[in-house]
């Protein structure tokens, strides 16, 4: 146990409860199965259940609307208000329950590799498996710098807590409420251990703005001649399977900055889906369920033998793992590398009407950033019978605490001043919609993107998409030799009708704009000229 610097109390925390601060995996998993808040598999992980709450539970997120936050968040569905005299009741309230508890866990991390953009974080838990998780997500300081370590955020996470709608202005008995004012997230009514790592997202996604540092939810990996890559895209586009590659060096799976000098990562962290893993596909990944540390949520667990079962979803579909990120081979030792060469917008097309890849100017780059298209295919919710568009603004709208215009401006102004280059890459569906077509062959999708992150696309020849109007390679040499037909380029030409692939273009196309509507009075006139229009 490391001491805390600075006490609880001066914080004015006052509590009788015994403080374990800054412990090591090891005495946190010890504390975790003595509390008997989880069981060790056969293969040393922790295995633990969240109960009711297997997920984010976003209705319950507000933010405090004060001076501070009026005119710098973006309010509406998104960002939820809370006034302050709800919030001071709910610290009161929350602040009350610390006091009564004979056991507490506080860690003091970093959320940030890069140190001048970097923030202090406490977290405080009643569970110990929670503070093993945050301490494996977030990025772990020296014993030198805890000795003089001044938290400027505090995060109190109390599973037990239920809120009081009537007294605390909540939505149910859950809350996750931020005070950028008292610099305070208070979170109760819930074990999912996720809505402590999105929280700190949230921080510093409000905060770097102002230092001209972008905040991206994206995966980013490095080649081996040390040029940076940075994949935005929503779940089910491929960011995590894509930027996992055995020749490039991984800086992070989920949340980095964009400085003047560097792509960092915000996590010392992964925190990896788990349902239907398997060692064939994912075999990075399925090692790391087998090795101490590492905390498994909800992943179902023999009690006699300890097995894993992976593909059993009856605590629930969105199983979880937290591992340090050095459990993952070939990972940046700094959690950092340079700027970017290549941004890649990944986006899985249900309509089956997008191109593989299409090469992006600076303005139709922070149009599809802003936009953060995917699709829902049919089947995968109740109701859905064809595909179903899906726009989340800058590829993570619940955790953008300001206007996306921010961020796409953020994006803009970077690209252009480094000179990097955008693409798009479809992973969706060609020869037709889902139904009817087939999903993108992963043998071109690795091939057309080898091929631009290696500079194999400066020099081919390029047409314009009469509908969206990006640049659209005519023949990579690199699909040939991965077996792969040139006419995958033009979709177009894959489906058996022309006219009915026109009518789902058209019909993209409207979603888009309309889409895009709430955007068009904050961007310049390039960006809504990189608008789609029916051909």
């Amino acid at each position: 146990m490391i001491p805390l610097a600075h006490s609880l109390a001066s914080q004015g925390i006052e509590t009788g409860a015994t403080i374990h601060s800054n412990l090591s995996t090891p005495a946190l998993v010890e504390a975790s199965l003595a509390a008997d808040e989880g069981a060790l598999s056969k293969h040393g992980a922790l295995v633990v259940e969240t109960g009711a709450h297997t997920g984010r539970s976003a209705k319950d997120k507000f933010i405090v609307r004060d001076d501070t936050t009026e005119d710098t968040v973006w309010w509406g569905k998104v960002n939820a208000p809370m006034t302050p005299d709800y919030f001071a009741a709910l610290k009161a309230d929350f602040l009350e329950a610390v006091g009564g508890k004979e056991t507490l866990y506080a860690a003091d991390l970093f959320g940030g590799s890069q140190p001048e953009h970097r923030v202090n974080v406490r977290v405080i838990n009643e569970l110990a498996w929670h503070n093993l998780f945050i301490r494996t997500l977030l990025v772990r300081p020296t014993t030198d710098e805890l000795a003089d370590f001044a938290p400027e955020y505090t995060i109190i996470d109390l599973p037990s807590f239920r809120a009081d709608p009537e007294r605390h202005g909540t939505r149910s008995e859950t809350v996750i409420a931020v005070n950028f004012t008292e610099k305070l997230i208070l979170i109760g009514g819930t074990k999912y251990a996720g809505e402590m790592k999105k929280s700190v997202f949230g921080i510093l996604n409000y905060l770097l703005p102002t230092k001209g540092v972008m905040p991206m939810h994206c995966s980013a990996n490095i080649s081996a001649d040390g040029e940076t890559a940075v994949f935005f895209g929503l779940s089910g586009t491929g960011k995590t399977t894509l930027s996992a590659d055995a020749s490039r060096t991984l800086i992070g799976d989920d949340e980095h900055g964009w400085s003047d000098t560097a792509v960092f990562n915000f996590e010392g962290g992964c925190y990896a889906k788990m349902i239907r893993l398997s060692e064939e596909a994912e075999p990075e990944i399925y090692a790391t369920t087998r090795r101490f540390g590492t905390v498994l949520e909800n992943v179902v667990m023999d009690p006699q033998t300890r097995e894993l079962d992976f593909d059993d979803n009856s605590l629930a579909e969105n199983t979880r793992g937290a591992y340090p990120i050095d459990y993952i081979p070939n990972t940046s030792a700094d959690n950092l590398g340079p700027v970017p060469r290549n941004v890649v917008m990944l986006t899985a097309d249900a309509f089956g009407v997008l191109p593989p890849i299409a090469k992006l100017t600076p303005e139709q780059a922070m149009y599809h950033f802003l936009s953060g298209y995917t699709a829902k295919v049919a089947g995968t919710e109740i109701g859905v019978t064809e595909p179903e568009a899906t726009f989340s603004t800058c590829f993570g709208a619940p955790f953008m605490p300001r206007h996306p215009s921010v961020y796409g401006n953020l994006l803009k102004e970077r690209i252009a001043k480094e000179q990097v280059q955008c693409w798009l890459l479809n992973t969706g569906w060609t020869g037709g919609k889902y139904g009817v077509g087939n999903r993108m062959p992963i043998k071109a999708t690795r091939a057309l993107l080898n091929a631009a992150l290696d500079g194999n696309l400066d020099n081919v020849e390029y047409r314009e998409d009469p509908n969206f109007g990006f640049a659209v390679p005519v023949s990579v040499p690199a699909l040939e030799r991965a077996g792969v037909d040139q006419s995958i380029l033009d979709p177009r030409s894959t489906w058996a009708d022309g006219g009915e692939y026109d009518a789902a273009a058209a019909k993209l196309v409207s979603l888009f704009i309309d889409n895009f509507a709430e955007f068009e009075a904050h961007v310049d006139e390039g960006v809504r000229q990189a608008a789609p229009a029916p051909a």
